[in-house]
């Protein structure tokens, strides 16, 4: 398991290196488009609570954590993605990796039990979405699952929804009750923020 280039871009763990696995699980998202929906970010994160779909190695909750997010979950459903990202959240101080919470599993089922996490703790999160392309075997219809989660996602636990997708895919200026704020690209990939 090798340190990649993937590393966190500001706050506490600046420049730390995160753990890599085998590219062909996930694709890492990047350096640049990171640093902007953080950038754009700023202030809200101190003290919030992220969820990061198809967490992969984790990096947009790590960065989260590193930037004075309080909790992180990191939901993920490759057994060896998980490790990877394990060995990412081991290599944190251990007050920060105790804000970290793996849920392994398919992310369409198992956000419900974070929400329902969300709910008790009277808690609201940015949910990051970076589900594989839809131009992996397997994937067709992904951006249209999504979409539709994203529509039954209860806006009382919700402060923020970003997807990053193929820059070729435009995603609806409504979905349910959350409105399109912005789309930024990023040669092949952009982020599309909703509220």
């Amino acid at each position: 398991m090798e340190k990649g280039n993937i590393k966190i871009i500001g706050g506490k763990y600046k420049g730390k290196k995160l753990y890599m696995n085998d590219k062909q699980t996930t694709r890492s998202t990047k350096q640049i488009l990171k640093e902007s929906v953080f950038n754009s970010l700023q202030w809200e994160v101190s003290d919030s609570t992220w969820v990061e779909m198809f967490s992969g190695v984790g990096s947009i909750g790590l960065e989260a954590i590193s930037r004075g997010a309080k909790k992180a979950y990191f939901i993920e459903k490759n057994p060896e993605a998980a490790k990877v990202l394990k060995k990412n959240i081991d290599s944190l101080k251990e007050e920060d990796s105790q804000k970290c919470e793996i849920v392994l599993g398919d992310a369409f089922e198992r956000v419900w039990d974070v929400i329902e996490d969300l709910k008790q703790n009277k808690n609201k999160a940015f949910f990051y979405f970076d589900p594989p392309f839809a131009i992996r075997e397997g994937y067709e219809g992904i951006y249209e699952k999504v979409s539709n989660l994203i529509k039954q996602l209860p806006k009382i636990n919700v402060e923020k929804i970003l997807i990053e997708h193929q820059s070729n895919y435009d995603f609806p200026e409504n979905l349910g009750k959350y409105k399109k704020t912005k789309t930024r690209k990023f040669g092949k990939s952009s982020v599309s923020f909703y509220e």
